[in-house]
């Protein structure tokens, strides 16, 4: 198969993979589709830089992985946590012989990961997000080459499609809690929908507290009157 074909093989299978979900669904089709499209990747993760700094693994396609990233987070060191803190794009296709990483390089290999790339998949005001490739044959990564681009930006994209599917969901969501307040307030103070959702308002702003807060509160503390 000449290079054109195999990208071309390569784009419909990502196609296949990568369908339009919710974030956790997406986050896990990315990883899934790694391992299966990209030469000689045996498993894939994701780490996220939440807004204070804590890093957390999402959607490994293997158990171990959770261990190996949390190693990589504890060190500070490694192309996981260089991809999701600092780096755009980082490589290693030795592990036992990287001087980049001489506390990682071990740890790696003893997991029988040889060879490993972190990929910047996301910048967003309250988090970072980043895919960590992961290989057990030396020299992989050397050149991730067009396949890898082309891998990067269609996943990039179904993320940024994922995002905001689940925004849209969250946003129905709160609508949903507060309607069901608002009908709650109507029936305890014999109230009108208009007069009852300007109660609750008025509650949010004079105790600082989001209005979505506010309901979830009083569908609970309502719940636990009725038990």
């Amino acid at each position: 198969m000449d290079a054109d074909h195999h990208m071309l093989d390569a784009s419909r299978r990502l196609a296949e993979a990568l369908e339009p979900g919710d974030l956790d669904q997406t986050l896990a089709r990315i990883t899934a589709a790694a391992v299966e499209v990209l030469p000689d990747v045996s498993s894939a993760s994701i780490t996220v830089k939440h807004a204070d700094g804590r890093l957390e693994t999402f959607a490994p396609t293997h158990d171990f992985l959770l261990e190996v990233d949390a190693a990589q987070y504890e060190l500070q060191e490694g192309p996981c946590y260089e991809a999701a803190t600092e780096e755009v794009h980082i490589t290693a296709s030795d592990l036992a012989h990287d001087d980049r990483f001489p506390r990682y390089g071990p740890v790696a290999v003893a997991a029988g990961i040889s060879a490993q790339a972190g990929i910047r998949l996301f910048d967003a005001s309250s988090s970072h997000g980043a895919l960590n490739l992961y290989s057990e044959k030396p020299g992989t990564f050397a050149d991730m080459g067009a396949i890898g681009e082309l891998f990067s930006h269609q996943a990039a994209m179904a993320l940024a499609y994922a995002r905001q599917i689940t925004q849209l969901q969250e946003a129905v969501h709160t609508r949903q809690l507060i309607g069901q307040a608002v009908g709650v307030t109507m029936e305890r103070f014999s109230l009108d929908e208009a007069r009852a959702f300007g109660f609750l308002a008025r509650l949010s702003q004079d105790s600082n507290v989001k209005l979505r807060v506010i309901a979830e509160r009083l569908l609970e503390e309502t719940a636990q009157r009725d038990r």
